[in-house]
């Protein structure tokens, strides 16, 4: 499985699975623009000529067109796009979550998803090829108590990707989404209810609910993330792959 002459673009690249997803493509030839608010962790990739980090917010219309541009210009077509920013919700009754932090956690898990697709669309429909991973959470069909606002987010991801994979397909596009199950990332710990042990919450909650017994790592969604968008997969659209060590049974 090889990526040469091929140009993906990975948002949340700054993260564990970001930067984890960035190093996969890369060393299979790929050409990669990775985004992210914060790319300090993204600078060692610059020695390359295959590689731009791309500071911005996902959230901005002109940002995210302006991505797309410098993609384009730098490596030609556009062959993928990686959606993984995302931010948790740390575990709230819902009568103290305000209406700002639901908002909040559906523009970044939500609607940033919404305007780079809409902006990959206008690429690759002209290409007639294109394949777009979408990341959720096994949250979506198990999930847990004080997480409403997160699990709904997630929810709208696998919905939005299912509908737009349909739409796409006649343009020979695919459109996928990938539910991680715990994963050995920082995000995990902001999953913790206030003034809950993050060690506790990682040992006693998630470790213990994935039936393979052990939290996910950020290869392991890398590896699959890397499948999706690959010439195996052709033929696979419109679908939720579990990478969740059994979680989601």
């Amino acid at each position: 499985m090889t990526f040469e002459n091929k140009t993906f673009i990975v948002t949340g690249a700054g993260g564990g699975m970001g930067k984890e997803t960035v190093k996969l493509l890369l060393d299979n030839g790929a050409n990669v623009v990775g985004c992210d608010l914060h790319t300090d962790n993204l600078l060692k990739y610059e020695d390359t000529n295959k590689f731009i980090a791309f500071q911005g917010d996902l959230l901005d219309e002109d940002t995210v067109k302006d991505i797309f541009k410098v993609t384009a210009t730098q490596f030609g077509d556009i062959d993928g796009l990686v959606n993984i920013a995302g931010i948790a919700q740390s575990a709230t009754p819902i009568d103290e979550v305000s209406l700002g932090e639901w908002h909040h956690i559906m523009d970044i898990n939500m609607t940033m998803i919404f305007l780079t697709c809409r902006e990959a669309s206008v690429y690759m429909k002209g290409n007639k090829r294109g394949s777009i991973v979408n990341i959720g959470s096994v949250s979506v069909t198990r999930p847990r108590p004080g997480l409403q606002s997160y699990v709904a987010s997630k929810g709208a991801v696998e919905a939005f990707s299912k509908a737009l994979a349909l739409e796409l397909a006649p343009h020979q596009i695919n459109v996928n989404v990938l539910h991680p199950g715990p994963s050995d990332t920082t995000m995990l710990g902001q999953f913790s209810a206030e003034g809950a042990s993050v060690d506790d919450t990682r040992k006693e909650i998630f470790e213990k609910s994935v039936p393979l017994g052990s939290l996910l790592t950020p290869k392991n969604i890398a590896d699959s993330i890397k499948y999706l968008l690959s010439d195996e997969a052709k033929m696979i659209t419109g679908a939720v792959l579990h990478v969740d060590g059994g979680r989601n049974i």
